[in-house]
């Protein structure tokens, strides 16, 4: 029996501009994230990922292709087959190499908005904020602006906003490139661990190499053309 599948794409193609100036960003992309499972996505710069990870996450339309998103039929080429923004904040939480947090939001407010955003009362929000940067070992810094925050704090509270609303996938784009080894270590083994506790579909592109054995799977992508290069013990 197969597993079932947080992510699936079928043929992705991206083009951008026309004639001369035409760019494919994408090939045929096909692939799958089942539930439960991390998949890391290598290639250099310019190579697609970011394109791929973007249109995974409803952001951009695909030039043909579909996504499916635990087996529903989201985007089919440039036509949405919902409300796309609707679903992205229901179902789908981004993660940055800079955490991006608003400035002015202590740590605990970054996370509660984003239940506010989905129409979570104040309190309920508030509550689940707690648990979260409990759950990730930063609830003592709570009430601090992202400014007095290290870098990992802050990407642990980014995890976290992400994760407020339990979405079924989750997408990091390079979330350690500005992170020393250890926290980096830190940060891709809990994507892992978000992927297996909580049967998250996970996508982390990424260039750092040397904690590959955390991923379930990865992918490489060069020229705009995705092939799963090994299966991580």
């Amino acid at each position: 029996m197969s597993e079932p599948l947080a992510i699936e794409t079928r043929q992705l193609n991206k083009v951008y501009g026309s004639g001369r100036t035409e760019v494919v960003a994408l090939r045929q992309a096909t692939f799958q994230v089942p539930k439960g499972k991390v998949v890391a996505l290598l290639g250099p710069s310019g190579s697609g990922k970011s394109t791929l990870l973007t249109i995974v996450g409803l952001v951009i339309a695909p030039t043909s292709g579909q996504v499916l998103i635990n087996g529903q039929l989201v985007v089919d080429g440039a036509h949405a087959k919902t409300d796309l923004r609707s679903y992205r904040r229901h179902h789908i939480g981004f993660v940055f190499q800079k955490a991006n947090l608003i400035p002015f939001l202590s740590a605990i407010e970054n996370v509660q908005v984003a239940l506010q955003l989905n129409g979570v009362g104040a309190g309920k929000a508030r509550g689940r904020a707690k648990e979260l940067l409990k759950n990730f070992g930063v609830l003592e810094r709570s009430s601090d602006m992202p400014a007095r925050l290290s870098g990992g704090e802050q990407q642990r509270v980014a995890i976290a906003r992400a994760l407020a609303n339990d979405p079924q996938v989750l997408l990091g784009d390079e979330p350690t490139a500005a992170l020393d080894s250890e926290r980096a270590k830190q940060v891709i083994e809990l994507f892992g661990k978000i992927a297996h506790e909580q049967n998250a579909g996970v996508i982390v592109v990424t260039h750092d190499h040397r904690f590959l054995d955390v991923f379930d799977s990865i992918y490489e992508m060069e020229d705009g053309v995705l092939k799963e290069r090994v299966a991580a013990a």
